[in-house]
């Protein structure tokens, strides 16, 4: 019999009701809102009754840069969880949701892999408890609130040309990236240039990962900026009298949901910001809630350290008042000899060659990580194709940097096969203390923190700035907006913001080709290279072999 996917090994999972999983951190019945018998909400009312309680340590989890092979960043951080519930520790971990997007496109769904996984994962994936739907539906609120209004009389005199509001679709769909709205007859609008968004890109996802509870969340909203009027002065979503029905549906959105491992741990699962487009975080109250019922609270940032970490460190650490105590990097032999120049095809082969060459990715996100002033452990993921003389060779180079090392079985194994990386981890988190500080200040100018994050994250040479970056940067700074965080959008597969330079590039610079403020998140988003924020699906996409088996009554092909 073959190795089992993670879909069967999620479908045969022994499930607990949510209840009694939730009873293990002290949480009852009647601070639950169900949706099932195996997923809930948490109420504001638990909320408020652990706001006094001493927080836990804070574990952030990243990984080097992603590769075709993958790192299994998620599957860690629930293996470590259920690694340090199985040493007798009372460890939460709090995760993002997955995009629909995806799930059907080509990377799947993230629910972790093998028996380090979150259950009912076919929920998780798919629909969930319907958040993506209210930001959706949130987004696009605004976004017809915003043309009826300019459609009778235009009272705020909105410039149609410097509309920046687009709508979303939690789904990739290239063929709406640029479209021509309020065509038809003059009872359909007035006719403009106009564009879709995925809905993780949507800064209603940024706003309600950063909101502290609904009064924050509403005024987050109220400061979205939509378009600017004939004299160049931003309009708002309070301008429009938009903001208190945005709210509205998201009343039940902005409460974390709580599932289970495989080995029936819970966990808080909320918002999912992509982290090459957004600031790739869960939401801050599922991380604080965490931080509240556990002793260890076990967190995670989208792809590379490089984009994720550094978000998570520079805007939602500094935003929201958090610390990590730790850090842990992923890596695997595969991605390590990728980043050497091996081929997708030649991945499972022997290659020492290779694995010397592409270390050098592993140690710049070390680097980067110890910039931070936190204790940082490298975990290796491990695979049947590993070889031992990869894994020694792995060893003694982290030591060597002055890094605690340890190997991660959790894959094929759970939370037994994080027990030494469990392990690692407690040992660094009572030996050594976190200085954690941001990479930059506030009070450094926009232009400042960008080339700080491309010369000391990335190791770029400098940063090149589009005419039209330069003056949006003046236009930000001249608004009041100057004293924010950057979040950049790049891609996730190189330090660079080119992909195809694998390893520790050297001798770039990063091209800046515009930026603009996210008002309700409180940051100021740089896009560099070619980034998307409307992802296509591949020439196959994973939908293809997705179905729904009505025989035996469940999904089939998801992953």
């Amino acid at each position: 019999m073959g190795v089992k996917t993670d879909i069967e090994i999620a479908q045969e999972a022994k499930l607990l009701n949510i209840t009694e999983v939730a009873a293990k951190v002290g949480v009852t019945a009647d601070e639950l809102e169900m949706y099932g018998k195996y997923k809930a909400k948490v109420s504001d009312e638990l909320i408020e009754r652990m706001a006094d309680k001493q927080d836990g340590k804070l574990v952030l989890v990243t990984a080097i840069n992603p590769t075709p092979a993958g790192e299994g960043k998620t599957t860690i951080s629930i293996g470590l969880t259920e690694g340090l519930c199985k040493m007798g520790k009372n460890a939460v971990a709090a995760l993002r949701e997955p995009s629909l997007g995806p799930c059907f496109g080509i990377k799947g769904g993230a629910a972790g892999g093998g028996y380090a996984q979150v259950v009912p994962m076919e929920d998780l994936n798919l629909h969930f408890t319907g958040d993506f739907h209210a930001i959706t539906s949130a987004n696009n609120l605004l976004a017809a609130m915003l043309d009826n209004h300019i459609m009778h009389g235009n009272e705020l005199r909105i410039d149609t040309k410097n509309v920046v509001w687009k709508r979303c679709l939690d789904m990739n769909d290239r063929a709406l990236r640029n479209i021509v709205v309020g065509m038809g007859t003059k009872a359909d609008g007035v006719v403009r240039e106009d564009h879709f968004i995925i809905t993780v890109a949507s800064e209603i996802m940024a706003v309600l990962c950063l909101a502290e509870d609904m009064k924050d969340l509403k005024k987050r909203l109220g400061r979205i900026i939509v378009a600017y009027n004939m004299d160049g002065e931003p309009v708002t979503a309070d301008d429009l009298k938009a903001t208190g029905s945005m709210a509205a549906l998201l009343k039940d959105a902005i409460k974390p949901n709580m599932i289970q491992t495989l080995e029936n741990t819970p966990v808080l699962i909320h918002g999912g910001p992509f982290a090459n487009i957004a600031h790739g975080c869960n939401s801050v109250r599922a991380t604080k809630l965490a931080l509240k019922l556990g002793d260890y609270a076990i967190t995670e940032a989208g792809f590379g350290a490089d984009l994720g970490a550094e978000k998570f460190l520079d805007i939602k650490c500094r935003l929201a008042g958090l610390k990590p105590d730790a850090i842990v990097i992923v890596a695997t032999v595969k991605a390590l000899k990728y980043n050497g120049g091996v081929p997708k095809s030649e991945l499972s082969k022997a290659n020492m060659k290779a694995l010397k060459a592409g270390i050098v990715n592993l140690d710049k996100h070390i680097e980067n990580m110890k910039k931070y002033g936190v204790p940082v452990v490298v975990t290796l993921n491990a695979f049947i194709t590993d070889a031992e003389e990869e894994y020694a060779f792995i060893k003694s180079h982290c030591e060597e940097l002055g890094c605690e090392f340890a190997l991660s079985e959790v894959w094929a194994k759970g939370g037994e096969g994080g027990l030494e990386l469990a392990a690692k981890v407690i040992e660094t988190l009572e030996n050594k203390k976190s200085d954690f500080a941001p990479i930059y200040t506030d009070d450094l100018s926009l232009e400042a923190k960008i080339e700080t994050v491309a010369k000391e994250i990335y190791g770029a040479d400098g940063v090149d700035f589009s005419d039209a970056a330069k003056k949006e940067l003046e236009h930000i700074t001249k608004m009041g907006f100057g004293n924010l965080p950057v979040c950049m959008a790049k891609t996730q597969y190189s330090l660079s913001d080119n992909a195809a330079l694998l390893g520790r590039p050297e001798g770039f610079k990063i091209s800046v080709r515009d930026v603009y403020v996210s008002a309700g998140a409180g940051f100021v988003v740089v896009l560099t290279g070619k980034i998307l924020t409307m992802p296509g699906l591949p020439k196959e996409p994973a939908a293809v072999k997705i179905d729904f088996d009505e025989e035996n009554n469940r999904i089939t092909g998801l992953f």
